[in-house]
């Protein structure tokens, strides 16, 4: 039995092998909070689009263009030069359509590691609004059309995404929880 805790290259005595881990969910649905902590947990680096976006646009691109995809773009660009170097990524995106999804499958593929998604949900619609309040700077300006925009476009996990090994976590649940069960998917 692996070492609880363990980073998952460790796992495997001194041979690499890195994972990419992907989550899934809405904004202000706990996605960040949980990359960050298993990402420490599994000593990967984390990928977190929602910055790469604020960047662009504070850089002076105008809203109109595909910001979002070219954010995208840019987190496969690092999430593949990490996966190359041996390490474990967790990328931190909404990933709300499926070609979204299967940029990530894709990437897997390339770099031949394995794939885990991590989709986040929040069944508490009161709690999911107060999460939304407390964001400052680019992530408040960002979240309110990024709520709705996602809402509206959330895709159903089917066809070609429907096979992604993928764990769904209710963050009404404790932290702790879902970070275990987080885990234990990984590892498994």
């Amino acid at each position: 039995m692996p070492e609880q805790g363990a980073p998952l290259e460790r796992q495997f005595g001194d041979m690499r092998v890195p994972i990419l881990v992907t989550m899934a969910g809405l904004p202000g649905s706990g996605k960040s909070t949980i990359a960050e902590i298993v990402a420490g947990r599994l000593g990967a680096t984390v990928i977190s689009v929602d910055p790469i976006e604020a960047s662009i646009l504070r850089a002076g691109i105008d809203s109109d263009q595909p910001t979002g995809l070219a954010a995208y773009l840019v987190a496969e660009t690092m999430a593949e030069q990490v996966l190359l170097s041996g390490h474990s990524v967790v990328v931190d995106a909404v990933n709300a359509v499926e070609p979204a999804r299967l940029q990530w499958r894709d990437l897997a593929e390339r770099c031949d590691v394995k794939l885990r998604v991590v989709e986040t949900v929040c069944s508490d619609d009161a709690l999911h609004e107060e999460r939304l309040s407390k964001r400052t700077g680019d992530a408040a300006a960002y979240s309110g059309v990024a709520v709705e925009q996602s809402t509206d476009e959330y895709d159903e996990w089917k066809g070609a995404c429907g096979s992604l090994p993928r764990v769904t976590l209710d963050t009404a649940a404790p932290l702790g929880e879902n970070v275990d069960t987080a885990l234990r998917f990984l590892e498994g």
